[in-house]
């Protein structure tokens, strides 16, 4: 629980418009569920269930609210090793906030493919079983995803 809470919670959080109490009580039913379930239909894919559960649920929150919105990007955690160089620190933080900016400018099946490989560190079967979408459109829009953003990243560029 405690490996997998904080990236559960936001990762639902965006789901559920930044909302952090509620992304927090839905990591909480998952985990609950989890309890519930026979160890034997979760074992070898425990994390991938509860990224789907979480999702699942998110979704229903929404839902339930009747009406969707955007997903809303919260903090990334900034790590930086030291560098001689100074301002290179700032450079690599105006650069991740960049890229942030534009990966909020995709549609929202891609920055939540784009978000569960890059910042979650799912395969393509994984993201393909949360999102119950099949693996070669998971495929198809991470690189759709990419190829946007390398072009409107270089269009930034002076």
């Amino acid at each position: 629980m405690r490996e997998h809470q904080a990236p559960l919670v936001r990762y639902v959080a965006r789901l559920v418009g930044g909302d952090l109490g509620r992304a927090q009580d839905v990591v909480q039913d998952a985990f609950l569920r989890l309890c519930q379930q026979p160890a034997e239909e979760v074992r070898g894919h425990t994390v991938e269930w509860l990224y789907t559960v979480c999702r699942n649920r998110a979704i229903d929150v929404v839902r339930k609210e009747g009406r969707m919105r955007a997903f809303a990007e919260g903090e990334a955690d900034q790590v930086s090793a030291a560098d001689a160089r100074p301002g290179r620190a700032l450079e690599a933080a105006e650069t991740q906030a960049a890229v942030r900016a534009l990966i909020e400018q995709l549609p929202a099946n891609q920055q939540e493919v784009v978000r569960l490989k890059f910042q979650s560190g799912f395969s393509y079967k994984e993201i393909s079983r949360i999102t119950q979408l099949s693996v070669s459109n998971v495929g198809y829009l991470i690189h759709m995803a990419v190829k946007q953003l390398r072009a409107d990243l270089a269009a930034q560029q002076p």
